[in-house]
């Protein structure tokens, strides 16, 4: 089976859980057998990995004609784009583009990240979906959040092939319920146009039937999953403080994660204790704040915020605690707790996330009650027995949670909405 998929983000370029999500699930598809993807991104840099899915870069699309020869494009996009297949997307141009300020290969310019004029980028990117869908051979159309969901139906309505949406989250999630009418719309139109809808919790698949009014019918749930830990992940050893317990959040600082929730519950662990130390890693618009909040709560000598983590960075943050912790008001999934489990850290997660749906091994709490939060951490960390059958029990079934499995519900899905088509 052949799928084209959109995404937005893609390892190890990435800003967020979209990307890591995206990875994982095409990989474990891949395992599964007897597919073939295609997936689309706006920027790619060359270093992706390439083995197991096809990567065309939305930013190296010609959508205007430009009379350039091969050498040129090899110059220019060699490093992760072959010449042939430039050209043969320039034979499917399908209109005039030259009104969107083309480059000299007849590309639009991409940022590969969300800059502040992301819908005119997501509009951009539906316009060379359309160049893409008429030079790709496929079966079946996956768009990844609503940034690709105008990809998905334009591709649809040229090819008459059908569309699955995978909803990683929703307006409602991001703004605490304060929906952008834009995103709203655009959602929407991508979940009214789609044949089939995967959420990847309960949670999600709530919202999209209860606040979006979409027939339960066509919208399924499929979890996420973690990827195995690599060798050079395994191997890192990080020093240990033997004084103090390290408590890790890590991920954006914004109101959809609850941040403020965590500084709170610090500031109620630190009464009681003074082992104890907490970090906040991430960036975000509500950096500065949390800032101030600690600060008001006289803990700072106990907080530290390192910033965004990448890569290695976020193992090494992860090894080096002794407890992580999500808070997150609406988290749709939230696959970060499940890559602390990975590595033997004991997690802390709110009720209203989508990964408290699939999780056992870990303690969880309303995100505003951190009184709650406040009781966990301390038991966490001045209980070695719970410590030690949370990290043990946690490592083991996480362990078990897996992209294949994952995989194989998607082209499940696939195959019925193909059969039904």
């Amino acid at each position: 089976m052949k799928a084209l998929m959109f995404g937005w983000e893609f390892p190890p370029h990435i800003l967020g859980g979209l990307g890591t999500a995206s990875y994982g699930l095409v990989k474990g598809m891949w395992e599964c057998g007897d597919m073939d993807i295609t997936f689309v991104i706006p920027k790619p840099h060359g270093d992706e990995d390439t083995s197991f899915a096809r990567i065309i870069g939305a930013g190296n699309t010609p959508v205007a004609w430009r009379d350039v020869d091969r050498d040129y494009v090899q110059n220019r996009y060699g490093y992760c784009m072959e010449p042939e297949l430039y050209y043969k997307l320039r034979d499917h141009i399908y209109a005039d583009f030259n009104y969107l300020n083309t480059n000299d290969l007849g590309c639009i310019e991409f940022s590969g990240r969300y800059p502040d004029n992301l819908i005119e980028e997501i509009n951009n990117y539906s316009i060379v979906a359309g160049v893409i869908a008429r030079a790709t051979e496929f079966d079946i159309i996956h768009s990844h959040d609503w940034l690709t969901y105008p990809a998905g139906i334009h591709a649809k309505q040229i090819t008459g092939k059908p569309l699955v949406i995978h909803v990683h989250a929703t307006d409602f999630d991001r703004s605490r319920g304060n929906v952008n009418p834009t995103v709203f719309a655009i959602e929407r139109d991508g979940m009214l146009h789609a044949d089939h809808i995967i959420c990847v919790s309960n949670l999600t698949r709530q919202t999209v039937i209860e606040k979006y009014h979409i027939d339960p019918a066509k919208v399924s749930t499929v979890h996420n999953a973690v990827t195995p830990l690599s060798d050079e992940i395994k191997a890192i050893e990080m020093p240990r403080n033997t004084k103090d317990k390290i408590v890790t959040f890590l991920g954006r600082i914004t109101m959809q994660k609850g941040p403020e929730y965590f500084v709170e519950a610090a500031a109620r662990v630190l009464e009681r204790t003074q082992n104890v130390r907490f970090v906040m890693a991430g960036s975000g618009d509500m950096m500065d704040q949390m800032i101030k909040l600690a600060a008001s709560r006289g803990i700072s000598d106990r907080f530290h915020f390192p910033g965004f983590q990448r890569g290695k960075q976020v193992y090494e943050m992860l090894k080096a605690s002794d407890v992580y912790m999500m808070p997150s008001v609406s988290e749709p999934f939230g696959i970060s707790p499940l890559e602390a489990m990975q590595v033997g850290v004991p997690s802390i997660i709110s009720k209203q996330s989508g990964c408290a749906e699939i999780l056992t091994n870990v303690i969880k709490t309303d995100y505003w009650d951190i009184d709650a939060m406040a009781d966990a951490i301390y038991s966490i960390t001045h209980n070695p027995a719970l410590y030690e059958h949370l990290r043990v029990e946690g490592e083991a079934e996480v362990n078990e949670i897996k992209w294949k499995y994952a995989g194989q519900k998607v082209i499940d899905i696939y195959n019925n909405v193909l059969r039904n088509y």
